[in-house]
């Protein structure tokens, strides 16, 4: 590609570009630019808001250029502070190199493992002595870095900033004068400690990085709103979440309860297609001319595919189809043998969390409230409702979740 081709593709779906014009230079200078992007292994599984991402790093490797992949084994025991309200706890070292063998084998079913270079920030960051880092420190004032929103709003409210978090900008920083890198990479969250990074190298005597940054992506039960998708990003603390590793059912599921606009948010995010082919469909849908599942199930059986394979997605397709389209019972629903004891039934809302359709009572009395738990066909709205002794019965607790439940 030439490098005005090359920069209007990895463009696609880029909130920030520090700076174009530099950008294009480097780029026309026809030498394979060095790109970084760094992940702390704060948690073992990577869902779908991390990958929007990793496919800007594939779409640099199928364009001729280095990728490293940093795994911040060092970083993460500090904590990321950006877009926090509080100190993040640290976690463990076990939990860590856990997370960090998690993450790279996940990685690479979007990258290509023979195009990545995996490097552990501990391998540098982790022999500084400490006259190192006071030399670090004195390279960014503390005006500037309180100029971070985050850290300026917790101390307008009076909320404690340790000074552990103040060193973490700088250490992702310094990842990059390690490095020697062209480009970093982060999400629209990052943008800060990108840009130290870019000012740390100017102090360290390199050519500074560029920076780009990609939207975070909202979780599965964002909605619009004037306009406008609105929503928690995706997390799975907030449990609207889609994991690279869940099973294609699971997967395929989530992505068709989303709603119709979140779905072309998601195109531009997570889909391959062309933006051409991408704005026919939406023109289709919004005329008419096509039903907007339609171009959902496309999206989902995409995405299942690049996880698993075609099989898998074809066969989630046929799963979900059977089971909403035509509001068949599933044939692979888990079947399960609850106890209750002494009473003469058991309590519904209880038996859902026994059968693992629910993570708590109250989530289970919730359900039952909007109406969306059924036994045998028949919805359930009774609080006080039990599946007697000796019964078996079809148990329905939202979209997806069914089980075959005995009593005994």
């Amino acid at each position: 590609m030439s490098p005005e081709d090359q920069l209007a593709e990895l463009k696609r779906g880029v909130v920030d570009l520090h700076v174009e014009a530099e950008f294009v230079e480097r780029l026309r200078a026809g030498k394979p630019l060095k790109i970084k992007a760094g992940f702390d292994p704060t948690r073992p599984d990577l869902h779908l808001g991390h990958t929007v991402l990793m496919n800007k790093m594939r779409a640099f490797q199928e364009l001729g250029h280095e990728v490293i992949f940093v795994v911040g084994d060092f970083t993460a025991q500090i904590g990321d502070p950006s877009g926090r309200s509080g100190t993040r706890p640290v976690p463990t070292r076990e939990e860590i190199v856990e997370g960090a063998k998690s993450y790279a084998s996940q990685a690479f079913k979007i990258l290509d493992d023979e195009k990545t270079r995996v490097v552990y920030n501990s391998e540098w960051l982790g022999e500084m002595k400490f006259d190192d880092v006071i030399r670090l420190a004195g390279k960014y004032t503390l005006a500037r870095m309180m100029e971070r929103d985050d850290f300026k709003k917790r101390w307008a409210e009076n909320q404690s900033i340790s000074i552990h978090e103040l060193l973490y900008p700088l250490a992702q920083g310094y990842d990059s004068v390690a490095l020697e890198c062209d480009v970093e990479l982060g999400g629209t969250d990052q943008l800060f400690n990108l840009l130290v990074g870019r000012q740390l190298m100017r102090e360290y005597g390199l050519r500074p990085q560029l920076v780009m940054t990609t939207p975070i992506l909202e979780g599965i039960n964002a909605r619009e709103e004037d306009g406008r998708i609105v929503g928690d990003k995706m997390s799975k603390s907030l449990d609207n979440y889609v994991g690279v590793n869940e099973p294609p059912k699971e997967m395929l599921g989530k992505l068709m309860s989303i709603s119709d606009a979140l779905m072309w948010r998601y195109y531009e995010l997570l889909s391959t297609v062309p933006e051409a082919d991408v704005a026919s469909r939406k023109a289709a849908c919004l005329s008419g001319e096509t039903n907007p599942r339609d171009a959902k199930s496309a999206l989902a059986r995409e995405i299942v595919a690049r996880y698993h394979d075609a099989a898998a997605a074809d066969e989630a397709w046929r799963s979900w189809e059977a089971q909403f389209s035509r509001r068949e019972v599933p044939v692979d629903m888990p079947t399960v043998t609850l106890s209750a004891g002494d009473e003469a039934g058991l309590w519904v809302p209880k038996a859902l969390v026994e059968a693992g359709l629910v993570k708590s009572s109250s989530d289970g009395r919730r359900r039952l409230q909007q109406g969306a738990v059924s036994v045998d066909g028949s919805k359930v709205t009774d609080m006080q409702a039990k599946l007697e002794k000796g019964g078996t019965y079809v148990v329905k607790a939202g979209k997806r979740a069914w089980a075959t439940i005995t009593i005994e």
